[in-house]
């Protein structure tokens, strides 16, 4: 069978059955080694008290006590030294006996036919029915040497118990059996489920629903698939989102420098509306510029997750940088900055974290009110850094809050503050701090500004 419900199935019941040998064969070890000995000689002191009984009282009726020893469960065989030989109980399926064994015997030796019972298994080894497979004592009665063959008669003891031992056998077998088809199917059933699932989520349909409701690893397997479904699911939409976002951020500044370009044919046109369309397209070409080189930054920190450069700078000193370089912009929109920058030394990729601090710094003043503010601090413990960029702008509702870090995703794109942007930035930004093993946190009231806080430890990310 290929099937894993065949396969489970066989393997268990295979393993029962071997279980069921080595059993047997370890059973028949302990056996040889150990019982057989032990019933050798329980049998003989029983038959030592026997013979020593009848020497003890000469005058009881040999053949009558003989015979209800043999009743209560033993095989008897006794010769005399004129060789009159006599059977009681059941009778002996092979009598043979070596005459060497029964001289030994009426000598006064003791015969340890059970003991000495050639090695054969477990069951012919102790149920064999065989007159040297007895123990052998002599006594005397009314002056006369008798040789004494005695062992039990196991078909008398135990018929009852065999045919009990039997179907106890043959029903747990079937039962075991019935069972492993049983545990089986309910092991397989789930995974089984679980690979046609998983066809149908190779097809692209992630409305998948498994119906298993277990507290064990297949039940934990089947919530990582649904919750794999989920973001699987989650990804395609963002794919989607990402594809038509990319077409149309690409498509409408080509379209502007199209129509634009065709604007300037115009040779009637004046000098100061060339100058006006060539700004035009100048701004189009940037917006292409700064998209290619975002995406362009998005795919290689995607690709080099493991291959950041980690060295040590000054995080005080980098951020300065970053608003010096756009000041023109703060002052161009009449925004009042303030900021507390103490020196800071901290391990990072400093290229990657640069552009942190530059997209932080863009949106807050992309987003900033006329005249508004912008205030900038940096805090510092043993272990980690805290830059916390804040501003005075238009803010962001609950339901924004949540989607900022997906890639395209403009909070108001009906804006044309908004539309300047490309919208990777903040997915950037969140993918550059979580490589350095930090987080960002953002707090935002609508129209009452926002507050980005970026955590970082300072001795860089582990194994670096």
């Amino acid at each position: 069978m290929k099937s894993l419900y065949g396969k489970f199935a066989l393997t268990t019941i295979f393993i029962m059955v071997l279980s069921g040998v080595l059993s047997f064969v370890i059973s028949n070890v302990y056996y040889q080694h150990s019982l057989k000995s032990q019933n050798d000689f329980k049998i003989t002191n029983f038959a030592l008290e026997i013979s020593e009984y009848i020497e003890r009282n000469p005058n009881i009726d040999l053949n009558d006590y003989l015979e209800h020893i043999g009743s209560i469960g033993y095989q008897l065989y006794t010769i005399n030294n004129h060789g009159r030989e006599q059977f009681y109980g059941t009778n002996y399926r092979e009598r043979s006996l070596s005459k060497k064994a029964i001289t030994a015997v009426l000598a006064g030796e003791i015969y340890h036919g059970i003991e000495h019972f050639p090695h054969k298994t477990f069951v012919t080894g102790f149920f064999a029915n065989e007159l040297k497979n007895s123990v052998g004592v002599s006594f005397t009665y009314q002056k006369r040497k008798f040789a004494l063959f005695i062992r039990p008669d196991i078909k008398l003891m135990f018929n009852e118990m065999h045919l009990l031992f039997a179907w106890l056998l043959l029903t747990s077998i079937l039962l075991s059996i019935l069972f492993v088809l049983i545990s089986s199917n309910y092991l397989v059933k789930p995974i089984v489920k679980l690979n046609q699932a998983t066809k149908v989520l190779s097809e692209g349909n992630f409305t998948i629903h498994l119906d298993i409701n277990r507290k064990d690893e297949i039940g934990d397997l089947a919530g990582n698939f649904m919750n794999m479904s989920r973001k699987l699911a989650k990804v395609d939409q963002l794919r989607k989102e990402f594809i038509s976002n990319v077409s149309h951020d690409i498509q409408s500044p080509i379209t502007n420098i199209k129509g634009y370009v065709n604007l300037l044919d115009d040779e009637g046109l004046s000098n100061e509306k060339k100058k006006n369309h060539i700004k035009v397209i100048h701004s189009e070409i940037n917006r292409l510029s700064n998209l290619s080189k975002q995406l362009l930054l998005l795919s290689s920190i995607e690709s080099k997750k493991d291959l950041i450069d980690i060295k040590e700078f000054d995080a005080a000193g980098q951020i300065k940088s970053v608003i010096e370089q756009y000041r023109w912009r703060i002052n161009e929109k009449q925004l009042m900055l303030s900021y507390s920058l103490p020196e800071t030394k901290m391990k990072g990729d400093p290229f990657l974290l640069h552009s942190v601090w530059e997209n932080l710094l863009t949106n807050a003043i992309k987003y900033n009110v006329e005249n508004g503010s912008i205030d900038i601090t940096l805090t510092s413990t043993h272990d980690s850094i805290e830059v916390q960029f804040k501003d005075s702008g238009i803010g962001l509702e609950h339901e924004q809050i949540e989607r900022i870090y997906d890639r395209f995703y403009r909070a108001d794109p009906s804006r044309s503050k908004a539309v300047e942007g490309t919208g990777l930035g903040l997915s950037i930004v969140q993918s550059i701090v979580q490589m350095h093993k930090g987080k960002i946190e953002v707090e935002s009231d609508k129209d009452f500004g926002t507050t980005f806080t970026v955590i970082l430890p300072c001795k860089g990310p582990p194994n670096q």
